[in-house]
Parts: C-alpha cells; sequence; structure tokens
C-alpha cells in the first residue's frame, strides 16, 4: 500500500521529497499502527547526523571558487598545458573539469561553472557548438566522482560506510574516465582535421608542467618532513606560510586553486581531519582565496553566495529527511525485505545482479535527480548488495556514476537543461550533442562495474 501511495503522490506530478513524505503520512494515518508524530521524528532524526553537516560547507566551497574567479584560472592553466593538442580546447574542457572537480562536488556546479567560459571559448574558435555542450555535459559528471563529493557524502550517510573511503575511491574512475573523453576528443579532432588552439610555447607550457610539478611536491614534501619527526601541525603552517609566498613571488596560475583537493584528501587519510571539518576547512581555503588573496569576491557577493547555499542546502536536507521516514517504512512493512528476496530468487550471482542495478539505476536517473535517487535506492539495493558480498563502497561510486549519466537525459536531466540555457540550444539539439558523449560513459560504468580493484586500490592501500 505504501508504494502505491508514493507512486500515485508522483504521478501528480509533486516533488519527489514531498510524495515520500506524504505517502508515508497517510499510510501511518490509514493504518493507526502509529501516531503521526512518527513522520515528523523519523525526519528529524534523518538529518540529525554529524557526516551530513559537510553538505552545505562542500556546496559552500563550490559556490565560493564558481564566484570568486577561480574557474578562468583553472581554464587557463588546462589551456596551457593542452590546449595545443589536436581538438586543443577539448582537452582544456576535460582537464578543467577534472581540476574544478576537486572543488565543487556536483555536476551542476561544473556545467554551470566552467561550463559558461568553456562553450564561449569553443564557439569562438570555430567549433560547432553541439561539440562543445556534448563535452562540457560529459565532462561534467567527473564533478561528484572525483572527490569531495556531495552524492558520496549522501550515500555514505545511507550505507553507514566511510566517507573517506568512498572519496579516495573516486579518485582512480574519475582519471579513467577523463582519460576516455581525452581520447573521445582526439578521435574527433582527428576525423575532422582539427588542429591545436593555441601555439605551443615552451615557455607557457613549462610554466603549466611547473605548477603541477608544486602542486605534487608540496603535499608530498610535508608527509615525508612529518614522517622523518618533523611536529605535525608546524609542518603545515610553515608549508601553508611557503606556498602563499611562492605564489606571491612566481604568480602562479592555478596552484593554490588546485590545492583544495590536496588539502582535502591529504588531511582525511592523515586523521588530520574529518570530512566534515574537511568541507569547513575547504570553505575556509576558499574565502581566504576569493576574499583576501585573489580579492576577486566582494562581501555583499559572498553574502549572496551564503543566501544561495541556504537555500540549495534546504533542497538537499528535506529530501534526506523524507527520505528517510520513507525508507524506515519501507524497512518497517517488509518491502525492502521482499524485494531482496525476488531478486535473490532470480539470481545469486553478483554480476547478474550489478547489470540488471545499472539498467535499473540508469532508467530511475532519467526521472529523479541524485539525491533523491539515492536516497530511495539505497534501502532497497543495499541489502542486497551486502547478501550477494559485493563491497558497498564499490557498490556507492557505481551507483553515483549511473546517476550522473541520468544527469543528462531528458526529461529530468539537470546538467542537460543548464548547458541548454547556457548555449542558447534547444533541448532537442542538446540532447543530440550529448548522444555520442554517452559512449565513453558507459564503457567507463562497464569497466569500473566489473573490475572493481580499480575503484577499491586507494582505499585498501590507505587502510580505509
Amino acid at each position: 500500500m505504501l508504494k502505491i501511495f508514493f507512486l500515485g503522490l508522483m504521478s501528480t506530478g509533486i516533488p519527489v521529497a514531498i510524495a515520500m513524505a506524504g505517502a508515508s503520512l497517510i499510510y501511518i494515518l490509514i493504518s493507526g499502527d502509529l501516531p503521526g508524530f512518527t513522520v515528523v521524528h523519523r525526519m528529524i532524526g534523518g538529518i540529525d547526523s554529524f557526516p551530513l553537516l559537510a553538505v552545505p560547507f562542500f556546496i559552500l566551497a563550490g559556490n565560493l571558487m564558481n564566484n570568486a574567479g577561480i574557474t578562468n584560472r583553472i581554464y587557463n592553466y588546462a589551456l596551457a598545458l593542452v590546449g595545443w593538442l589536436k581538438g586543443g580546447l577539448g582537452h582544456v574542457n576535460v582537464l578543467g573539469s577534472v581540476i574544478f572537480a576537486g572543488m565543487s562536488g556536483t555536476a551542476i556546479a561544473d556545467a554551470a561553472g566552467l561550463g559558461t567560459i568553456e562553450i564561449k571559448a569553443m564557439k569562438d574558435h570555430g567549433y560547432a557548438t553541439e561539440f562543445a555542450v556534448g563535452v562540457t555535459a560529459a565532462s561534467a559528471t567527473l564533478g561528484p566522482i572525483i572527490p569531495p563529493s556531495l552524492p558520496f557524502v549522501i550515500y555514505a550517510m545511507m550505507a553507514n560506510v566511510s566517507v573517506g573511503a568512498l572519496f579516495l575511491a573516486g579518485i582512480l574512475p574519475g582519471v579513467l574516465m577523463a582519460v576516455l573523453m581525452m581520447l573521445t576528443v582526439a578521435y574527433f579532432a582527428h576525423k575532422n582535421g582539427w588542429g591545436g588552439d593555441i601555439k605551443f610555447v615552451w615557455s607557457r607550457f613549462g610554466g603549466a608542467l611547473i605548477e603541477t610539478a608544486v602542486v605534487i611536491a608540496w603535499p608530498l614534501a610535508l608527509y615525508y618532513a612529518v614522517q622523518w619527526g618533523a611536529p605535525a601541525q608546524a609542518t603545515v603552517i610553515t608549508g601553508l606560510v611557503v606556498i602563499f609566498l611562492a605564489d606571491w613571488k612566481f604568480k602562479f596560475q592555478a596552484v593554490l586553486p588546485i590545492m583544495t583537493p590536496v588539502l582535502l584528501i591529504g588531511g582525511m587519510t592523515t586523521g588530520l581531519f574529518t570530512p566534515t571539518e574537511g568541507a569547513i576547512a575547504a570553505c575556509v581555503w576558499a574565502m581566504v582565496l576569493g576574499l583576501f588573496w585573489y580579492r576577486t569576491l566582494s562581501w555583499r557577493m559572498f553574502v549572496k553566495v551564503c543566501l544561495d547555499t541556504v537555500e540549495t542546502t534546504a533542497t538537499v536536507m528535506f529530501i534526506v529527511a523524507a527520505a528517510s521516514i520513507f525508507g524506515w517504512m519501507l524497512t518497517a512493512t517488509g518491502v525492502t525485505a521482499a524485494i531482496a528476496d525476488w531478486v535473490l530468487a532470480f539470481t545469486k550471482e553478483p554480476w547478474l545482479f550489478l547489470l540488471l542495478a545499472n539498467v535499473l539505476m540508469l532508467f530511475v536517473g532519467c526521472f529523479l535527480e541524485p539525491t533523491a535517487a539515492i536516497t530511495i535506492l539505497v534501502p532497497i539495493l543495499l541489502p542486497i548488495v551486502l547478501k550477494l558480498g559485493i563491497n558497498p563502497v564499490h557498490f556507492g561510486l557505481v551507483m553515483v556514476l549511473n546517476l550522473m549519466i541520468g544527469l543528462l537525459h531528458p526529461p529530468m536531466g539537470m546538467v542537460l537543461f543548464v548547458l541548454a540555457r547556457v548555449a542558447k540550444l534547444s533541448v532537442e539539439r542538446t540532447t543530440a550533442a550529448i548522444l555520442p558523449w554517452l559512449v565513453p560513459l558507459l564503457i567507463s560504468l562497464v569497466i569500473l562495474t566489473y573490475i572493481p580493484a580499480i575503484s577499491l586500490w586507494l582505499p585498501k592501500y590507505m587502510g580505509m
């Protein structure tokens, strides 16, 4: 009966969060087994979670980076590094998204932030609008795969797994996806006879390589200094002073913005802070860069960013709260157990279950935004995952990737609508432009689904 109420409310077109909470309330009132205030109690309890505090701070960090002119620095850095390759701006698009993914944590922020700059630049250089939109849409899916990731935080809370392990699990898959996308750009460049978009200049390329080397060497130097007996806190403070002095002296393009994911992942893996504290640290870092170092963010804009963050956070949290009571009701009424028994009666082969789960999640992703889909699907699928011996961290990565692909599809794909507005294309033309880019994404999905070692190697190596 609960399922009927939920599907009935969904069919009326009301938001999915209201449908989940409403179906639960109607069922409780009709059954008479529980008092009505159970809905409110379970909803409040569902968001009374320390790990969920990371959600508003990751959203705020992404918004601050988006509004502080950081995207222009990332674009110029990526242009210097790969803009001279054939199909240059296509490669810049992918590399820029890889870097920005380490700051925003959402595909929509990536598409709206870097996408605006990249699509305009590609059109100015003579690329077809459809190609620019397609590569931007595909690369935007990297946002929630490469840490930090808002969907990973939601999944971790729902599945009771480590946020840090999920963040580490997304690094190598993100690199794999980026490589496949860049190979796709190279294919189109070869097919259409495209050249580079800027001349290869050693000084410019060398400067980008030096910045890359600094980003890699700085955390390694701190790590080994601590390993050799230096006090951790004093070493980190000294390292920060040195990197800011180097940026002031050499006028680096993007070293400090790229340091955001380095600081976040490094702090979590070394135990310096929890994921929630890491999200706060990312916000402080973004504020320091935007308000004081680059001075590209005014206090008036900061207030606006905070208000936008409150609005987005309220939406996400309401979905999580509604899913909490709905998931609890699904378990209490035996729905999840019945579905698990049905699936296990049909097959006990993990590979076949993963195939069916992928099809289901791709379908659901076309109609629900990721947060809502995760909160609905995890209580249903996780018991089956655990019974079949599938690693829940690996399954979380597969689920998020499926739902990111769903963001590119009508009728509910938010990235699709964002890019249609940015590129001033119809939704139909935008959809057609994205279709060829589903190939590298689906290849990535198959590889990551059936080779779990790619996603699990880093968490195991770091002991998480």
